[in-house]
């Protein structure tokens, strides 16, 4: 086998004593080796400038090499390399006297950067850099494609003349029929240095036919995941907006920052524009989205909401959110997200060793119909440690939580508190597998209230304060038996909490435990109240049963029933709360998924002298990707002193992903209490390799304030591939 390679570019003296060499090597090559499968290679010279230079090596089944014109020619599976690239070709010669290289026949050259070009015929320098290729095609690193008759390769560059680009794969019945989209252009600029493709007097076509003309175009190439530029646009028509449209530019500032600018049209209120900002240092991150409408009303509406956490050392960190809009119906009739409470913090946190502190300031906005801003507290500030010790001689852990927090209205009551809570816990096991714990609590609380008028009494402004211990011992019992395919669980559970009665004064505000749900998650907590400022006091017994069966593949059906036993009743708890008499009412939980086609979960809570459900909770999953059905169903009952009103809905949902390309989906969700449907949905997307098209549909049937029942249709087009695109 021959072996022939040779330096690029190099030097006239060296071209013609390399020329005296390699003649003597093929003829002694050609007469001692067959011809049929020859490999070419030789060594370059010494010089310092010959040995910076990456060689240039090809192996083919035959070689012969030209004296006189010193031409060194490959024939039948030429391969050359060069600096990480590589060229398959037929027929391969090079000239060492001009350092031209021209290869004809079933050409490919596989570029370090992924990409892969084809061609007919092409003439390039040695280095691969600069030269002329006829009939081009390329396969880019993300399969998208070039076509083009003719190309210029420019300091590895390339300039292609009537040149069409489209990411999108032939049909496969019909290869000549056009691609779902693709560019057309008279000149296409693949710029290796800028990462960019560049289009001059370009067209582009949606199923062969013309929609868009822009005399310039560029978009990054597959190298570049983060450029600036537009990103694809989004349109419809609201009863409440109009006709819309949104046009989305990315800015990439930088690595570890960038911004998304938003125009926005809308024919029924006026013209607006959104922000989003994001930046993400060393040590933190931080984000904005900001917004502002000049509404045809001549007035200006708009919102803020961003978030930042910052790294000031291991100890120590801080960070901050804010929430703002003009207008408490603002964010809905525009689409953002909106709560009925808006929450803004600033806070500072530190963790070493077993030791946890954090500051916190809250300001609150509500968005509720007719909520009065002066009477929303601000709470400044809410400082908590928390501690827990090491192990000791006896098993155990010391804990102690500590906190203190102030609240300030305009308008009605004030608070400020300061709480201690130390306690100890301990963990064992039993030589039989039982499982015990062991914890006690002392909780001191002080008050300071001023402007407080307790239920039947007179108003309050002065001290007070609560003390109260409490202890409380756990027991469990696992048995677990195993089969082949699965394993059976099946644990009674009990706790035993002995505490004093009547430990809420009247005197104290209840600020943060005025909402809480009695289930089966709380069934065994210390305090089934959500906050401190109310207390659960007394003496219980809290018992359960937990089964469930695993299989092997990942399937599992599980159920718990549990209820709870109060020594002595306390009034402290709502009606219709479920903790009001001494007998609680029975909690109970079961989940049944045995595969990806089907799962099932349901809550309830269980009244005790009757066996009326109180709280039912179903969420359903059936069927397979072709047709999925979902359904969620949530039912509460009003408590006393609540301002929630008890809940009694059903959303049903339908997915279906009916083949490789087009996906849809549809929900409604309907208020069984007020007999009203509250809302309507619908999508249908088709995704491709190179396109992605979502419609979707919505209406809303209630009104709100100065919201009407709305309908909205919207439409988003994302040409992939173009990623960023700039258009001038």
């Amino acid at each position: 086998m021959y072996r022939f390679s040779i330096q690029n570019q190099i030097n006239n003296a060296w071209h013609k004593f390399r020329s005296l060499v390699l003649t003597g090597v093929a003829a002694l090559a050609i007469t001692c080796l067959t011809p049929a499968s020859a490999t070419a290679q030789t060594q370059p010279g010494n010089t310092a400038q010959n040995q910076a230079r990456p060689e240039v090596n090809f192996t083919a089944d035959a070689m012969d090499f030209d004296r006189d014109l010193g031409i060194v020619t490959a024939r039948g599976n030429v391969e050359v390399t060069h600096d990480n690239q590589t060229m398959l070709a037929d027929t391969i010669s090079f000239n060492q006297k001009t350092d031209v290289l021209t290869a004809t026949g079933n050409i490919t050259m596989l570029e370090p950067d992924g990409n892969v070009i084809f061609a007919e015929h092409l003439e390039m320098a040695g280095d691969f850099k600069n030269g002329i290729i006829k009939n081009i095609r390329m396969i880019l690193s993300d399969n998208s494609r070039i076509a083009a008759n003719g190309a210029r390769r420019i300091n590895g560059d390339l300039d292609l003349r009537k040149a069409v680009y489209s990411p999108c794969k032939a049909c496969e019945d019909n290869p000549d029929r056009a691609p779902l989209w693709q560019i057309k252009a008279v000149k296409v600029y693949h710029d290796n240095t800028r990462h960019t493709i560049e289009y001059t007097d370009a067209w582009l076509e949606v199923a062969g036919v013309p929609i868009f003309y822009t005399p310039y175009l560029s978009h990054p190439d597959p190298t570049v995941k983060r450029e600036s530029g537009f990103l694809a646009p989004s349109f419809g028509n609201s009863t409440e907006l109009g006709l819309f449209l949104q046009t989305p530019y990315f800015w990439n500032i930088s690595d570890q920052t960038d911004m998304t600018i938003t125009p926005a049209l809308y024919g029924n209120q006026g013209t607006g524009i959104i922000s989003e900002f994001r930046h993400f240092p060393l040590d933190g991150e931080f984000q904005i989205e900001t917004s502002l409408v000049d509404e045809d009303t001549n007035e200006f509406n708009g919102h803020i909401d961003s978030f930042g956490k910052f790294n000031i050392d291991q100890t120590w960190r801080w960070g901050f959110e804010a929430q703002y809009t003009s207008e408490d119906t603002y964010l809905r009739r525009y689409s953002f997200a909106s709560p009925q409470t808006l929450t803004s913090t600033l806070f500072a946190e530190g963790f070493r060793d077993r030791n946890y502190f954090r500051a916190d300031t809250f300001y609150f906005q509500s968005l509720k119909s007719g909520a009065n801003q002066d009477k929303v507290p601000v709470i400044a500030p809410l400082i908590t440690y928390q501690h827990i010790g090491k192990p000791d001689d006896f098993g155990g852990q010391s804990t102690l939580d500590a906190s203190f927090v102030s609240l300030n209205r305009e308008n009605g009551t004030d608070m400020q508190r300061i709480s201690l809570r130390p306690g100890w816990k301990a963990n064992f096991v039993s030589a039989f597998g039982e499982a015990y714990k062991f914890s006690v609590n002392l909780d001191t609380d002080l008050y300071r209230i001023s402007d407080y008028t307790p239920v039947d009494d007179s108003k309050f402004d002065g001290l007070t304060a609560r003390i109260y211990p409490q202890a409380k011992f756990d027991w469990r019992l696992p048995m677990v038996k195993q089969s082949d395919n699965t394993h059976q669980l099946i644990e009674p559970v009990t706790a035993l909490i002995i505490a004093p009665n009547n430990v809420n004064p009247k005197k104290i505000a209840n600020e943060d435990s005025l909402e809480f749900e009695f289930d089966e998650s709380s069934l065994f907590s210390r305090s089934r109240f959500t906050g401190e400022d109310r207390a659960e006091g007394g003496s219980r017994i809290d018992y359960g049963l937990q089964w469930g069966v695993y299989g092997n593949s990942g399937g599992k059906t599980t159920a718990f029933l549990g209820q709870s036993y109060r020594l002595h009743q306390d009034n402290t708890f709502a009606k219709n709360s479920g903790l009001e008499d001494n007998f609680s009412d029975i909690v109970a939980k079961i989940e049944i998924a045995p595969n990806s086609y089907f799962d099932l979960f349901y809550r309830t809570r269980i009244a005790k002298e009757n066996g009326d459900f109180k709280r039912n909770e179903v969420a359903l999953g059936i069927g397979v990707p072709l047709l999925r059905l979902s359904t969620q169903y949530q039912f509460f009952d009003k408590q006393r002193d609540s301002e929630f009103e008890g809940r009694e809905d059903i959303t049903v949902a339908l997915s279906s992903q009916m083949n490789r390309n087009w996906r849809g989906s549809m929900d409604v969700r309907h208020d069984i209490a007020d007999n009203q449907t509250r809302s309507f949905g619908s999508s249908l997307i088709y995704e491709d390799e190179c396109l992605l098209f979502t419609t979707n549909f919505s209406r809303t049937f209630y009104k709100d304030r100065d919201l009407n029942p709305t309908d909205t249709i919207l439409f988003v087009v994302s040409f992939k591939t173009l990623g960023e695109v700039r258009v001038n």
